[in-house]
């Protein structure tokens, strides 16, 4: 049977493994992020569930999503995060939100949907792509699109969830040596 990393707000497998103790990291943090609608959603009427899964790439080029709970430099987790609206009324402007945990990058291109925000500090979100002012040896000031490798946090501009309604965002990170 497949195991995986599955939170509800809190993590319930864990190892000793240092990486498993940073991706449960990512896993405590990764929960909900709404904004503010006429009334407050209670932390009942909003279900997170994200599993955390290791890719593996299969000899014969499909991949293979296996458990996390042992992670090495270089290889790739997927996160898949599932908001399901439990309340007997509609959701607003629920904005998923997915920290990318110290020592992981983003893996460009590989959520689903495509996010709509991105920020390199997890608190101020932009719309993708991110762009910087960078200024050339020249003195001239020039607008740089930021590598994906440096986001992060990720937002879904989700919107309205109805009652009993669900949403999944995916994305993938690496996890990278340490110095």
């Amino acid at each position: 049977m497949n195991e995986t990393m599955k939170t509800d707000r809190t993590v319930s497998k864990m190892t000793t493994h240092k990486l498993a103790a940073l991706l449960a990291l990512g896993l405590v943090v990764g929960g909900m992020v709404w904004a503010a609608a006429p009334a407050a959603p209670s932390k009942s009427d909003l279900a997170i569930a994200l599993t955390a899964q290791k890719v593996i790439a299969q000899a014969d080029g499909k991949e293979k999503l296996a458990a996390a709970d042992r992670a090495f430099p270089g290889e790739v987790i997927q996160y898949d995060a599932l908001y399901q609206n439990q309340s007997d009324r509609p959701l607003n402007n629920v904005a998923p939100t997915l920290p990318i945990p110290a020592g992981m990058i983003y893996v460009a291109d590989t959520a689903k949907p495509p996010p709509s925000e991105a920020s390199l500090d997890g608190q101020n979100f932009a719309s993708i792509p991110l762009k910087r002012k960078v200024t050339l040896p020249t003195g001239e000031v020039q607008e740089q699109e930021v590598p994906a490798s440096e986001y992060r946090a990720l937002r879904w501009k989700v919107g309205e969830l109805t009652p009993g309604s669900k949403t999944v965002v995916v994305a993938r990170t690496r996890i990278v040596p340490t110095p």
